[in-house]
Parts: structure tokens; sequence; C-alpha cells
């Protein structure tokens, strides 16, 4: 759709830089987490009583670095959404984007608010939901991207096709993979480190033995080692995320099978089905790897973050596919409307 007016296609570009940008944020978020620095700044919206924005950077050492760089970062990301949100109100015709533009300046302007809820309230529980809904958001800009391309605009992104069930089993996965991120941020932010500290056994065996012995003798290992404890709920956490992770997988493999089986899907479509297959594969090896390097910062953020974008992808392929489903109820209605032809009158 080359014909597209200039001022038609930058918000498409606009938006994807932004999902790209808020992919770093989150990246960055996850940083602090790992390195456990998420009360290296004590106070909000100010860092040690200055403007942030005016904050010397010879101050700027050890955990105050990934913590103040996350709030620069994230500060950047509310002016970009703004902005967005801005331009389509002026330039995009169709009132659902506009609505979805307005509804993510309220998502980031609330994701600060519970960033810095955080830090005033010392709630590590407030990190959960400020992960999550950043996750959140990141769907949201991404399915910005999606529709103010060319391509959708066009038809072409999404064209109208009957696809039966294939769209719920995509919705399913990306609410599997939801899960699975709300349950690996509440293991992030429990603070407690590796609960089970050997892949793919837990404790040596298929099942942790969590009797009070049991957990009692593995405690007095992990304190003598400096490590914190942990307690039977965060340990059966753990083994929860592995369950899940299998889940997702079985659910990647039945949508790239069931992909195949339907007739005229766009090539893309296709092939972000197979790419979501190798992508958990790929994670899955990022999660084996976090706990096989004691959890280190680098990796354990590296997995977090290419857990966001398989639910970014995931979710991309659910809109494409609940899109292509209404496209070919409306070109039916239309069809029955042109002809006089309805099921009360067959």
């Amino acid at each position: 759709m080359n014909d597209l007016p200039l001022a038609r296609r930058l918000p498409h570009w606009f938006a994807a830089f932004a999902t790209i940008y808020t992919l770093c944020v989150l990246a960055s978020g996850g940083l602090v987490t790992s390195h456990g620095v998420g009360m290296a700044v004590p106070d909000w919206p100010t860092t040690f009583g200055y403007n942030m924005f005016l904050f010397p950077v010879s101050h700027w050492v050890g955990g105050v670095f990934y913590e103040h760089s996350h709030r620069l970062l994230a500060s950047g990301i509310g002016l970009l959404t703004l902005a967005l949100c801005v331009w389509l109100w002026v330039v995009e015709p169709r009132k659902w984007v506009k609505i979805l533009g307005t509804v993510s300046v309220g998502i980031v302007c609330l994701q600060g608010l519970l960033g810095g809820l955080r830090v005033i309230l010392v709630n590590a529980d407030f990190g959960i939901f400020h992960g999550m809904l950043a996750q959140s958001f990141l769907v949201l800009l991404g399915i910005l991207t999606a529709v103010t391309s060319p391509s959708y605009i066009a038809g072409e992104w999404a064209p109208g096709r009957a696809i039966g069930g294939l769209r719920w089993l995509a919705m399913a996965l990306v609410l599997v993979v939801f899960a699975q991120l709300g349950i690996a941020a509440t293991m992030r932010h429990a603070h407690a480190g590796l609960s089970i500290p050997d892949f793919p056994a837990a404790y040596g065996h298929f099942l942790p033995d969590t009797s009070p012995e049991t957990l009692a003798a593995i405690n007095a290992k992990r304190v003598a080692a400096g490590e914190p404890a942990t307690t039977a709920e965060l340990i059966w956490l753990q083994m929860a995320h592995r369950a899940v992770a299998a889940t997702i997988f079985l659910f990647t493999l039945a949508l790239a099978w069931s992909c195949r089986r339907v007739q005229g899907l766009p090539a893309g479509a296709r092939r972000t089905c197979d790419l979501l297959v190798a992508m958990v594969l790929v994670q899955a090896g990022f999660g084996a790897w976090t706990i096989w390097s004691n959890k280190a910062a680098d990796i354990a953020t590296a997995h977090q973050a290419f857990g966001a974008l398989i639910l970014l992808f995931s979710a991309r392929l659910a809109f494409r596919f609940f899109a292509m489903q209404t496209g070919a109820r409306e070109e039916s209605l239309e069809i029955s409307g042109a002809t006089g032809y309805s099921r009360a009158s067959a």
C-alpha cells in the first residue's frame, strides 16, 4: 500500500520503535530485580532528593546505576506513548485504534505509579504487578504496531479466513504464557534465590521431598552457603514453573501442527507458529542455564526478557487469527446482504 500517506505510515514505525524500546525497558527492570537492587534508590519520584533527570552521573554506581537508569528509560517510554497517542488522534481515522492509543497512555501511567509505590511502601508485591503490567503494555504496543501497518490497512496482514478453533488455541497459548510469567515474577520477587538448585532433577529426584525434616536440612545447607532459606511453597512454585513450561511447549507444537492444516493461512502466520516452537526451545535453554549458572543476573534477565518476547509473538498471532475470523464473518454478512440470503430465509 505505497499510496498510503506518510502521515498514516509513520505511526506504524513509531509504534514499532516504542515496542522495541519497551522490551529494552522491561529487560532493564529485569536487571534491577536480578541484582536485587529494587530499593537502591529509596525515594520516588526523586532520586536521593534530586530531580531524577538532574541526578549527578558521578553517583550512578553499584545498584543505583541499575535502578536509576531503569527510571530514566521508563520515563522515555511514557513520553513515547503520549506522543504516539496524540499522533493517532490527529491522523488515524479508526476510532478504535485511537482508543487503544489512549488506553496505552493510561497503562503506562499506572505502570509508573506501581513502580513508585513499590519503592515508597517497600512492598515487593507491587513489583509483581508492576512486572506483569509491563508485559501487558508490551502486548498492547505490539498490537498497535500491527493495526497501524500498511499491510493491515490493506487487508493483507489479516485477510478474512474461516479458521475455526485455531484462534482459541492461540488465545489459550497466550493465557498460559501470561500465567507462566506471573509464576516467574512471583519467584523472582521472593528474592529467595533458586528454590531448586538442580535441573532437570529436583534435589536429585523427579519430585522434591518437602517434608519438614528434609526442608530443615535443605535450609541448613543453604544458610551455611550464605543463601536465603526457602519454603515448601517456593519449591513447588518452581516445580509448577517447570510443568507450565512443558505445557507451553505442547501448546506451541499443537498450534504449529494446526496451522499446517488450515487452508489459505498467510505464510507469515505459519512462520510465526514455527518460530514460536523454536523460541520456546531457546527459552527452555535459558531456563536451564539460569539454574546451572546459579541464577546469574544476566542469564536470568535474558530468560525473563525472552519470555516477554514469546508473549508478544503469541499475542500478536492470536490477534491476527481473531481478526481473520472476524473478517470472514463480515464478508459473509456482506454477501448475504447483497444477495438477500439469510439463514432465516433458507
